[in-house]
């Protein structure tokens, strides 16, 4: 699902209407298009498939994956493979126990994806209950996925070298400063975090 271009643009303008830093920079940049993922277990385990390792690596194991498992592979189907059949698609042993404990609470009920919590502390929560979700992970799940349109991952460096930019300051603010900076931009947190990604990765600024 994840948020639309028409949502961005409408939290983007929302957010400049009061803010003329953002309007300016708005107007320089223009809109970011939208960051989609599908929602469901497949999109958090494709994360820790891709957890420390490149993205070409990354495709190679969840090619391997898909192959051994089945494109429409269901939770139950990784958790009776064995280790060595696991190893064989790439998957270390750090990366095979993440993988289990989210396929273990999916498949035991406890963990379902298509009931999240509405509250977004309470649906992070629940994410990080995973072994190898961190905060930083689940934030990027709700948002992209579910477009929730207040997440903001502050512990993002590339958030914080956007704000720093935006905001012109000193240096690049810690997680915690950075979640301050954007208490001004709420309910339109997510349009701003997605600026921010595009505001960084603007050459040109």
């Amino acid at each position: 699902m994840g948020l639309s271009a028409e949502k961005i643009k409408a939290g983007l303008d929302a957010v400049a209407s009061n803010d003329k830093r953002v309007a300016g920079v708005l107007e320089r940049v223009g809109y970011p298009e939208p960051r989609i993922r599908d929602t469901g277990y497949k999109t958090l385990l494709r994360t820790i498939v891709g957890q420390q390792v490149s993205v070409a690596a990354a495709s190679s194991m969840w090619t391997k994956l898909e192959t051994e498992l089945g494109p429409d592979f269901k939770p139950t189907c990784l958790l009776e493979r064995d280790f060595d059949t696991l190893r064989a698609c790439g998957l270390s042993r750090q990366k095979q126990g993440y993988a289990r404990s989210l396929c273990e609470l999916v498949a035991a009920g406890e963990l379902d994806f298509d009931n999240l919590p509405t509250d977004d502390e309470e649906a992070i929560e629940e994410l990080t209950r995973i072994k190898g979700i961190g905060r930083w992970s689940a934030e990027i799940y709700l948002l992209f996925a579910e477009g929730r349109p207040d997440i903001w991952p502050a512990g993002d460096l590339a958030v914080q070298e956007g704000i720093k930019r935006l905001l012109d300051l000193p240096e690049r603010p810690k997680e915690k400063s950075t979640r301050e900076l954007a208490e001004q931009w709420s309910p339109h947190r997510g349009a701003m975090a997605i600026f921010t990604w595009h505001f960084y990765a603007n050459p040109a600024l």
